[in-house]
């Protein structure tokens, strides 16, 4: 079991994913995020623009690692500063990272869209060090990354995403 100083919540505080719940997890998220961005996108930001708990959503564009396809996915809108984004790849502490975790990997120049205004980013994935200092704020930001945090042994990504173009 890995732990990081910075993560107050216990694993043991923590519900499992239990391995064949997985599947069933996945393809809710999927088939929740292609109607999030679907509303999302048509309405402009007007529709479907907050997740459970009213935190705010933003549709993160990229470009497949393999296909070179246009990709969305709604997450949490993390604004860092006056004009800087965080990405989180946490997927609720599930053992495997995101598909989208790869694309931006592979390709990352992003557009970030919020409310309906969307902008060109650079995203870097940040050193430990760098997460570490930055988990207070993401937290200030949505509480629940400490417990996904603590879910997985999985040293879940973090994005500093800065204006630009690729």
């Amino acid at each position: 079991m890995v732990e990081y100083p910075y993560v107050k919540t216990r694993r043991e505080d923590v519900p499992e994913i239990k391995e064949n719940q997985i599947p069933i997890v996945r393809f809710f998220m999927r088939w929740a995020t292609r109607l999030n961005v679907a509303v999302f996108r048509a309405s402009k930001g007007r529709l479907m623009n907050r997740f459970i708990g009213g935190y705010p959503v933003c549709i993160v564009t990229t470009r497949g690692a393999k296909t070179g396809k246009v990709r969305r996915i709604a997450l949490i809108h993390l604004p860092y500063g006056p004009d800087k984004k965080l990405l989180v790849a946490s997927q609720g502490g599930m053992p495997r990272n995101p598909v989208w975790y790869y694309n931006i990997k592979a390709n990352p120049g992003v557009k970030i869209m919020v409310g309906g205004e969307e902008k060109d980013y650079i995203a870097r994935q940040v050193s430990d060090e760098e997460k570490a200092e930055l988990w207070p704020h993401l937290l200030s930001l949505y509480p629940d990354f400490d417990e996904y945090q603590a879910r997985t042994d999985r040293n879940i990504p973090v994005f500093m995403c800065e204006p630009g173009s690729a």
